[in-house]
């Protein structure tokens, strides 16, 4: 057991920080297309100036997803060796085709994306621009096709404890991948909206009025704005899609202990996972049922029917599920506020030069908000799934390698000093870009109007 909690520890470690750099690059290609979509359009200098900025971020973000990406999928060989050996005849294809799909796309459209613009025609760099934001989003399809198949695996058939691919389409197109991709792709447009307004929002509190941070600020905000009704709906139809295939995980995300009616939303309570009851509950009365069910009286699965008459527990660890989905819940309501608050104080204001600095401090303390709703996330989905890797074909107790375990402690503890150093070194980049552009955007403002012999037009007499 030590073994498998510090390789799952690992494992998710590895994965969250993964996780981060390409929530920013699926949605962030797109919108420096739409950028220099702008920019040809218009020819205004101002959409440039937000792409030549962003581009930064988007090359230094991607480098950091290519990297921790290959580290991590070390692990399936390394840690896991049971996931390849049993279902790798359907997970070994599948990353294949977003290596081929994907990963060389953005490999050979990178370059001229990023240093082209001068030297290519402007057609071509906004085609590459294209390529390189459709790449990353084809990397996330194939990625989110394997992780919904091991939720609701479909398409397979068993061999001598092997899986074997019988449907490819079944497979591709499993029960919850439309639900899983769209919530996914959603995350990816926060985390990015809320980034380019938070970061604007800090180059407007250094004093940098420039148009192109005005721009960045209201898009930011606009998009956050739109996507964030829509991630609300997108998410109640992948929470009825898991009520039906993983009813258990429901169960802990609810902190429903028996199938019954009229069950609450609760807004705070202690699981306790060995008394099998909560702690100082506060709920909504019924709302849970009215959710899953859209009726006050619908019956809700509870935990206490995932455990076996021997005690086996078939249902996932009950605190972290309900704490994490919370958290999520509870930053996109944040996100909810923050965004369409900005906007009304925009209008209030009478624009954003009038507009209370409060309000960008606001949008600088939610500027990683998605990574943490993602994280968020992502722990309510993968937690969620205990004890199965691949839900009903494998457990991860079955597929954990056998390594020593102060062989994975010492590894675990070598990753996380290492991501830890990472993190606030690309932070710290960040921070550094946006003061940069803020002081150089100053220079030029102060920088006295150039005279010259050339410049001096002699007027005839009358």
């Amino acid at each position: 057991m030590e073994e498998l909690l510090l390789s799952r520890i690992q494992f998710a470690a590895n994965i969250s920080f993964h996780i981060l750099f390409p929530t920013i690059t699926i949605a962030l290609g797109w919108m420096l297309l739409f950028f220099k979509l702008r920019f040809t359009a218009t020819r205004e200098e101002r959409w440039m100036e937000a792409y030549r900025f962003w581009v930064k971020i988007f090359a230094l973000s991607f480098a950091m997803g290519v990297v921790s990406g290959i580290t991590m999928s070390f692990q399936f060989g390394t840690n896991w060796p049971g996931f390849m050996e049993r279902v790798g005849n359907i997970a070994g294809p599948l990353l294949a085709y977003e290596v081929l799909t994907a990963f060389f796309l953005e490999a050979v459209f990178l370059g001229i994306m990023l240093f082209g613009f001068s030297k290519v025609p402007n057609w071509l760099h906004t085609l590459a621009t294209f390529l390189v934001a459709f790449g990353t989003t084809m990397s996330a399809f194939w990625i989110l096709v394997l992780n919904s198949w091991m939720h609701t695996p479909v398409g397979f058939e068993m061999r001598d404890g092997v899986a074997h691919a019988t449907d490819w389409l079944a497979i591709v197109f499993n029960p919850s991948m439309p639900y899983r991709l769209v919530h996914m792709l959603l995350a990816s447009g926060l985390t990015v909206a809320f980034l380019i307004a938070g970061l604007s929002a800090f180059r407007w509190l250094l004093g940098d009025r420039s148009a192109g941070v005005r721009l960045t600020l209201r898009t930011g905000v606009t998009v956050a704005a739109v996507l964030i009704p829509i991630q609300i709906l997108a998410g109640d139809l992948h929470g009825l899609n898991t009520l039906e295939h993983q009813p258990q995980k429901v169960a802990a995300m609810e902190g429903n202990w028996e199938t019954r009616g009229n069950v609450p939303l609760l807004l705070f309570a202690i699981p306790d996972q060995e008394e099998r009851t909560n702690h100082f509950e506060i709920g909504i009365p019924s709302l849970a049922s009215i959710i899953l069910k859209h009726d006050p009286a619908g019956e809700v699965p509870g935990l206490n029917d995932f455990v076996l008459e021997d005690g086996t527990v078939k249902h996932p660890p009950v605190g972290p599920v309900f704490w994490s989905f919370r958290v999520m819940v509870g930053t996109g309501v944040l996100m909810l506020v923050v965004s369409w608050g900005t906007l009304l104080a925009f209008r209030l204001s009478g624009g954003v030069s009038r507009t209370n600095p409060w309000v960008f401090r606001g949008l600088v303390a939610m500027a990683f908000s998605g990574w943490v709703a993602t994280l968020a996330g992502w722990y309510t989905t993968e937690i969620g799934r205990q004890p199965w890797l691949v839900d009903g074909v494998l457990t991860t107790a079955q597929a954990v390698a056998d390594v020593p375990a102060a062989m994975v402690a010492t590894t675990l503890a070598a990753y996380l000093a290492l991501y830890a150093g990472l993190l606030v070194a690309y932070v710290a980049a960040l921070t550094y870009l946006a003061r940069k552009a803020a002081r150089d955007q100053d220079i030029v403002e102060v920088e006295p109007p150039r005279s010259s012999a050339a410049n001096v037009k002699l007027i005839p007499a009358e």
